[in-house]
C-alpha cells in the first residue's frame, strides 16, 4: 500500500534470516534507475524485474513470465514521477512487495496483482482497466488490498479498510499474502517517518497483521515483521538483545558441533536427511532470556532437520532420543496434530555430554515450505482440476485454506457495524493465539480459540438460536453452559422449545468469542427488563404443600402399627421393601437397596414384615433436574397433571450456574403409570434428568 518510504538501510540488523540465508539487501537506487531506464522490448523482461522472474522461475520452473511484464510495464507507467519519501522512484516498492512473494514461492497470479496493488489507490488506473488487462483474479485481490477513501470514512478508513480485506481474504487468502509482503517493505523502510507515525504503525503491524502472519503460517514475514516492530516500541531491549546477541557471536558456538553429531548419528542409521542450525531471531532471543535467565550457548539457536518423508521424521526422533538424552518434557507432535496455521513439525530437545541442551526441529521439506510460506507456498488453491469449468460469479468460492478463526471473522464482522467495535473485538480476537477443535453432536466440527465455553460452541453452531441453549453434554456428561472446552471434546447443545429465551448477562463473563459477544450484548440491549431479571438475587426455594398422607397402601405385619413410607427413597409396588420400628410404635417402609437399611440394622432396629396391598395407588417422590427457564415449573406441573397424577408437595430450589432442582411428592391411581410419568417429565424441554429421591 502506499507507505511512506524510508532509509532503506533502517535497522539492517533486524532482519537477520538475511543476513544467514546470504542475501544481499537491494539497492533501491539502482533498481529504481533500472526501473526508468531498462529495457522494454517485446522479446525481454524489463531489467528492474529481473530479481523478481529469477525468484519466481527458481519455485516455478515453467511460469509464463509475460502477463509479468505487461503488468510491471502498467505499473511503472502508472507510478512514474511518483517518489518515496527516501527519494527512490515508486515503482520500488511495488516490485519489492512481489520480490517478496516470489521469494517465498507465490504463483503468478499473485505476484501479477503485487505488481499492481497500488495503481489503484495511487494512480488513474481503474478496476475495470485491470479487470480487462488481466482478469477477474488479479481485479479481485488488487481492490482487496486497496484502501477505502479516507474522505468517506474520515477516522474509521483504517478499520474498515482492514474489514474489506478480511472479507476480500475469505475469498481469496491471497489477499492478505500480499498485504503482509506490503506491510513488511513498509516496515523495513519506516526511518524517515516522524517516531509517533512510526510507533502507530508498529503497533497496528504488532496487533493485527502480525497475529495474520501468524495464523496464515506466513513465519517468514511474521518473524521479520516481529523484529522490525521490536526495534521500534521497545528500542533499549531491543538494544541489549542486539549486544547479547553480538556477544554471543565472539564466543565458541556448540550448536554446529551438536548438527554434526546428528549428522554422524542419521548417517549411521542410514536415514537421508539435510541438518542445519537455525539462529533464533531478535524477538526470540529476546523471550527466551525472560524465560530462562542467563543464556547458554546452545540457547541462541535451533537445530533444524530436513527429510523426505513423514515417516522419516519418526525416525530421526528415535535416533536422537536413543543416542542423546531427550528432555521429555519439550517434546511436541505437531504432524500428528498440526497447528491452526497449517504448521506441522516434530519438536523436541536433546542433552549433550557437553551439558548443552539443544532444541531440535525434525519435518519434511515440503512441511518447510509450509512452515516458512504458510498459505503462501500452496500455489493457487482455487485452481481447478477441470479449469475450463464455468463457474457461477456470483457464488462464493469455498477457500481449501480457510481455516474456522477466518470463518469466524467473516460471521462475527456482518454484526458489528460500530468500526471502533470492530476494531477492538478484531484485536481482541487475533490476540487469542491458540485454537481448538471440538466435535459435535451430528458428527460435524467447531474451531474455536483456546478457552472458549460452551456458550461459544453454541454460538458458533446455532448462530443468534443459541439465545435459547439451556445446557451442554460434554463427552456425554451435563455440565454447565460456562464449562470451557478443551480440544477434542463432544459437545451436545441443549436448546430451549421456548421463543421467549435468552441469554443471562452472566453469559458475557464465559464467552470468549466475538460472535457470542456481540450477540449476547445485543441481546441484553434490546430486552433491558429481562437482562435485569437474570441479574436478580437468588430466591429462597418455592414450595407447595398438599395433603400428607401416611404409608400409602404399605401394610405391616404388626396390629395396629402406623406406617409410613420413608422420604429418602419413597418406596412404590411392586418395590421390595424393608420395615423398621421407630420410635413411637411407627414402622418405617424403605427400598430393600435404600442405604438406611443398613444403617437401621446397623443401630439394632427391630426389623418389621412389610407388604403391599392389593390396592394399585401409591406415593412417591419425584426430582427433576434441569436448566433454569421460564415457565418450567407451569410445564411440569401441566405434565404431571397430564398423567392423571396428584401433587401432594413441591420445591423448586434457586438455579445454581442456570440449573434447577424440583422435588415433587406425587400420589399415583397406579404404580405401574410411575414409567410413563417420568418418561413424560423428562420430556418437558429443559428437564435433562427425573429420579425417585
Amino acid at each position: 500500500m502506499s507507505a511512506e518510504a524510508t532509509n532503506p538501510e533502517a535497522h539492517p540488523e533486524a532482519r537477520p534470516e538475511l543476513r544467514r540465508r546470504g542475501r544481499t539487501r537491494l539497492d533501491l537506487r539502482r533498481l529504481g534507475r533500472a526501473a526508468l531506464l531498462g529495457p522494454t522490448s517485446r522479446d525481454r523482461l524489463p531489467d528492474a524485474i529481473g530479481h523478481v522472474a529469477e525468484a519466481h522461475r527458481a519455485h516455478h520452473p515453467d511460469a509464463d513470465l509475460s502477463i509479468l511484464r505487461r503488468a510491471y510495464l502498467l505499473a511503472e507507467t502508472s507510478h512514474r514521477g511518483q517518489m518515496r519519501k527516501s527519494g527512490e522512484p515508486y515503482i520500488t516498492h511495488p516490485l519489492a512487495v512481489t520480490l517478496i512473494l516470489a521469494e517465498l514461492g507465490a504463483e503468478t497470479t499473485t505476484l501479477t496483482a503485487s505488481l499492481l496493488h497500488d495503481t489503484v489507490e495511487d494512480t488513474d488506473v481503474t478496476l475495470d482497466q485491470v479487470r480487462a488487462e488481466f482478469g477477474d483474479e488479479v481485479c479481485f485481490i488488487v481492490d482487496g488490498v486497496t484502501k477505502v477513501e479516507k474522505i468517506d470514512y474520515g477516522a474509521a478508513a483504517e478499520p474498515e479498510t482492514f474489514r474489506k480485506m478480511l472479507v476480500a481474504t475469505g475469498n481469496d487468502v491471497r489477499v492478505m499474502s500480499i498485504k503482509l509482503a506490503d506491510r513488511l517493505h513498509n516496515m523495513r523502510t519506516l526511518g524517515v517517518m516522524r517516531p509517533e507515525k512510526q510507533a502507530r504503525i508498529a503497533k497496528v503491524t504488532r496487533d493485527v497483521l502480525i497475529p495474520l502472519a501468524e495464523r496464515l503460517g506466513v513465519q517468514a514475514l511474521k518473524t521479520e515483521l516481529e523484529d522490525l516492530v521490536f526495534a521500534i516500541l521497545h528500542p533499549e531491549e531491543y538494544e541489549s538483545t542486539r549486544a547479547l546477541i553480538a556477544a554471543h557471536a565472539g564466543e565458541r558456538d556448540p550448536l554446529p558441533a551438536i548438527a554434526d553429531s546428528v549428522r554422524g548419528v542419521l548417517r549411521d542409521a542410514g536415514i537421508a536427511a539435510e541438518v542445519q542450525v537455525r539462529p533464533r531471531h531478535f524477538v526470540s532471543v529476546h523471550r527466551i532470556a525472560r524465560t530462562r535467565g542467563e543464556l547458554r550457548g546452545s540457547d541462541f539457536g535451533r537445530v533444524l532437520i530436513l527429510v523426505g518423508e513423514n515417516a522419516d521424521c519418526y525416525a530421526v526422533l528415535g535416533e536422537l532420543h536413543t543416542c542423546f538424552t531427550p528432555v521429555v518434557s519439550e517434546f511436541k507432535d505437531f504432524i500428528a496434530a498440526p497447528k491452526f496455521n497449517l504448521y506441522q513439525s516434530l519438536h523436541t530437545a536433546v542433552a549433550t555430554p557437553e551439558g548443552y541442551v539443544a532444541e531440535v526441529i525434525v519435518r519434511t521439506r515440503q512441511m518447510h515450505r509450509v512452515a516458512e510460506a504458510g498459505v503462501v507456498a500452496l500455489g493457487n488453491p482455487y485452481a481447478t482440476a477441470t479449469p475450463d469449468a464455468a463457474a457461477d460469479p456470483d457464488e462464493e468460492r469455498v477457500d481449501p485454506t480457510r481455516p474456522g478463526w477466518l470463518s469466524r471473522l467473516l460471521d462475527w464482522q456482518q454484526s458489528a457495524p460500530d468500526p471502533d467495535t470492530f476494531w477492538t473485538v478484531l484485536r481482541a480476537e487475533l490476540a487469542q493465539d491458540r485454537e481448538i477443535t471440538v466435535f459435535r453432536a451430528d458428527g460435524g466440527t467447531l474451531g474455536l480459540p483456546a478457552g472458549a465455553s460452551c456458550i461459544d460452541a453454541a454460538y458458533a453452531q446455532h448462530g443468534e438460536a443459541a439465545h435459547g441453549c439451556i445446557g451442554a453434554r460434554v463427552n456425554g456428561r451435563l455440565t454447565s453452559l460456562s464449562s470451557p472446552l478443551s480440544d477434542g471434546d463432544t459437545v451436545q447443545l441443549l436448546l430451549a422449545q421456548d421463543a421467549s429465551s435468552g441469554p443471562a448477562a452472566e453469559w458475557l463473563d464465559h464467552a470468549r468469542t466475538p460472535a457470542a459477544r456481540i450477540a449476547i450484548s445485543s441481546w441484553l440491549e434490546a430486552h433491558p427488563d429481562r437482562a435485569m431479571s437474570t441479574t436478580s438475587a437468588a430466591r429462597a426455594p418455592l414450595s407447595v404443600v398438599g395433603a400428607r398422607g401416611g404409608g400409602g397402601n404399605a401394610v405391616a405385619d404388626l396390629p395396629d402399627a402406623t406406617v409410613r413410607l420413608a422420604g429418602c427413597c419413597t418406596p412404590v409396588p411392586p418395590d421390595a421393601v424393608a420395615g423398621f420400628l421407630v420410635r413411637g410404635g411407627a414402622v418405617t417402609v424403605h427400598r430393600i437397596h435404600c442405604a438406611a437399611v443398613a444403617q437401621m440394622r446397623a443401630v439394632g432396629r427391630t426389623s418389621v414384615a412389610v407388604h403391599w396391598r392389593a390396592t394399585a395407588d401409591c406415593r412417591v417422590t419425584l426430582l427433576a433436574e434441569s436448566f433454569g427457564r421460564p415457565h418450567l415449573l407451569a410445564d411440569l406441573t401441566e405434565a404431571i397433571a397430564r398423567e392423571g397424577v396428584e401433587v401432594v408437595s413441591a420445591t423448586v430450589e434457586p438455579p445454581v450456574e442456570q440449573r434447577v432442582r424440583h422435588s415433587y411428592t406425587l400420589q399415583l391411581p397406579d404404580a405401574a403409570g410411575l414409567p410413563a410419568l417420568m418418561r413424560a417429565m423428562r420430556d418437558v424441554p429443559g428437564v435433562y434428568d427425573v429420579s425417585r429421591v
